[in-house]
């Protein structure tokens, strides 16, 4: 919730959270921006973002020729870009320049392959949150089956110096 003018709670709306407004609040672009929409984001808690993984990725060119699966390493990618919008709205952030940095990794473990044609659910909620760092933990499913789960680490900071 926002503070209005006239000091009441205004809330803020997530219904239509599309490619546009993702673009608007990460700075990634092609080939690496991927989130491609938020179903869900309640501030201060979870989001629910989705990437729609086709064959057109260019890492399925080399991983693997014949059987092309998509690289855990991009899913916990994923999941960062998720919990990047989840802290930069929660925060108040969005549109600021500010940028979200990974700083840790733990316990990652990956479960099953994602391929192209999947609908890859992007579930990442804070552990701790602070205006400088958060703690997220976030699982990427492909319907009911999990693919790859994380706990990770990011820091929020301006971009640097030009």
């Amino acid at each position: 919730m926002a503070v209005g003018e006239n000091g009441g709670e205004q809330a803020r709306d997530f219904t239509n959270y599309n490619i546009m407004r993702v673009m608007a609040v990460l700075p990634h672009r092609y080939p690496l921006l991927l989130v491609d929409r938020v179903e869900e984001l309640i501030l201060d808690e979870r989001i629910r973002a989705v990437k729609a993984v086709t064959m057109n990725e260019g890492f399925f060119q080399g991983h693997f020729p014949g059987r092309p699966i998509m690289p855990g390493v991009l899913q916990i990618e994923a999941l960062a870009q998720a919990a990047g919008i989840l802290a930069m709205e929660s925060l108040g952030l969005a549109g600021s320049g500010k940028l979200v940095y990974f700083m840790s990794i733990d316990n990652a473990k990956f479960r099953a392959p994602v391929e192209p044609g999947c609908l890859l659910h992007l579930d990442v909620e804070f552990t701790k949150k602070s205006t400088r760092a958060c703690r997220f933990a976030g699982k990427a499913m492909v319907g009911d089956v999990v693919s790859c789960q994380a706990e990770f680490m990011a820091m929020i900071a301006d971009p640097p110096a030009a």
